[in-house]
């Protein structure tokens, strides 16, 4: 830079320097000075006007002959054309890789800008989720994949978990659908197909399913026989017998009916359809059938109304959930423990909690309650006749209505189960609801 000036600068002295000396010559000074530096000017105008023509090429040809500080511009400016077109070309094969790269993936890839609208996916986008660059670039994602339950979670934008739907195009296909956010609000669509893998869950169902199924009748058959004997004149031993093994034929019968449940919540992510449940007055019907669950242990429900809004989905599952929550609350917790039963609604969703102060749960065994058959105390849940699905089917029915289950526990103060529902799974039509008579406070 500097050699740069000095030149320009001793150019210009150079022709004052010329002027000077004709004019004192030829004894016009000024005029021959002002000659100078117009002759100056217009050396300068003539390598400037060199050095647009050869900018506005855009060739990449050579830079035309120059000397002094227009020749050092001129070895500049070609440098840094040249480092550009380096950069541009090593971008170009970048992106050249990353096209074939992503093009190669049996996934789907869609990249989203901020306003949802679509910029770029790969070929396996057009094969699973029938896009096209010609007719969809620049269109919003949820005018093409229109099915509600993908346009709800679309707009969560909390993509903690994955959502499974049937493809657009190929019914039978089924895809699992991951966002991730990245840059400025930008997000990237992954839609893989998990066909074969919901096939071998499907099959595992199906044979628990069918093994469940075929166990009732034998178990029907047994337990009638078990009745019937029971009330014969038997001896003492016997009958004590004949008790013991229609207390663990009643179990078994639980258990296959849990079982039977499971297979059918987890035959489906998403409950086939909505209606409008009265959520307080199926409350208030589990919390009475609680307090005749704890019979001579007194336990003291309390159950808090603190919103009348209800929850779109299947009354049946909910009750089944709801159910398995209170009624483990009322089996693990000593007598005449304090159940506090809260429905309240903020801008976040809807919330179920159902909290207790037992004898509460070590922290390593909170990740692994939902999971079947996982038991904190095998010997405790043996004598309460738990069968070890009940949270599990909880979690299965909270997936199928767009909620989660979140657990808090500590030793010696009790837990708190908490179901999460989103703000679209609520209502707030009036459903008119028969009198029970509980502990129940409005507000």
């Amino acid at each position: 830079m500097y050699r740069s000036r000095y030149l320009l600068i001793y150019s210009l002295l150079s022709f004052i320097a010329v002027g000077a000396v004709v004019g004192l010559l030829l004894g016009y000074f000024f005029v021959c000075l002002v000659i100078a530096l117009l002759a100056w000017s217009a050396y300068q105008i003539s390598h400037f006007v060199r050095v647009m023509e050869w900018l506005s090429k855009e060739d990449l040809s050579e830079p035309p002959q120059a000397t002094g500080a227009w020749g050092d511009l001129l070895d500049g400016l070609y440098r840094l054309q040249r480092r550009h077109r380096d950069k541009e070309k090593n971008l170009r094969s970048i992106i050249l890789r990353f096209q074939q790269s992503s093009a190669a993936l049996e996934d789907a890839v869609v990249i989203i800008d901020k306003k949802g609208h679509l910029e770029w996916w790969n070929r396996s986008a057009e094969t699973l989720l029938g896009l096209s660059f010609k007719a969809d670039r620049h269109k919003s994602l949820i005018n093409i994949l229109r099915d509600p339950r993908f346009v709800r979670f679309f707009k969560k934008e909390h993509y903690t978990e994955p959502l499974e739907l049937a493809s657009p195009l190929h019914p039978q296909v089924t895809l699992q659908y991951s966002i991730t956010r990245f840059g400025d609000g930008d997000r990237l669509l992954v839609a893989r197909d998990i066909s074969q893998l919901k096939r071998l869950e499907q099959t595992r169902q199906l044979f628990v399913a069918n093994a469940s199924h075929e166990l009732r009748t034998p178990l029907t058959v047994l337990r009638g026989y078990l009745e019937t004997f029971i009330d014969q004149d038997f001896p003492a031993g016997i009958k004590r017998a004949l008790l013991q093994m229609s207390g663990q034929t009643q179990r078994m019968e639980t258990l296959v009916k849990d079982l039977l449940l499971l297979s059918r919540l987890e035959s489906s992510q998403h409950v086939s359809d909505e209606y409008p449940v009265n959520l307080p007055y199926l409350l208030k019907r589990i919390v009475r059938d609680a307090n005749l669950l704890s019979g001579e242990k007194s336990h003291r429900i309390h159950l808090q109304l603190n919103s009348n809004m209800d929850i779109l989905g299947q009354e049946t599952e909910l009750q089944s959930a709801f159910s398995n929550l209170i009624f483990n609350a009322v089996r693990y917790t000593p007598p005449e423990s304090r159940l506090h039963i809260t429905w309240s609604v903020d801008t976040n969703g809807g919330h179920l909690s159902v909290k207790d102060n037992g004898p509460g749960i070590e922290s390593f065994h909170l990740p692994r309650l939902t999971e079947r058959f996982y038991r904190v105390d095998e010997g405790r849940s043996s004598e309460t006749g738990g069968t070890g699905l009940g949270l599990s089917i909880v979690k299965h029915v909270l997936a199928r209505h767009g909620a989660k289950l979140e657990i808090k526990s500590k030793l010696g103060v009790g837990s708190e189960f908490i179901c999460h529902f989103p703000v679209d799974m609520l209502t707030d039509v009036e459903i008119e609801e028969p009198e029970v008579d509980n502990n129940i406070s409005h507000h």
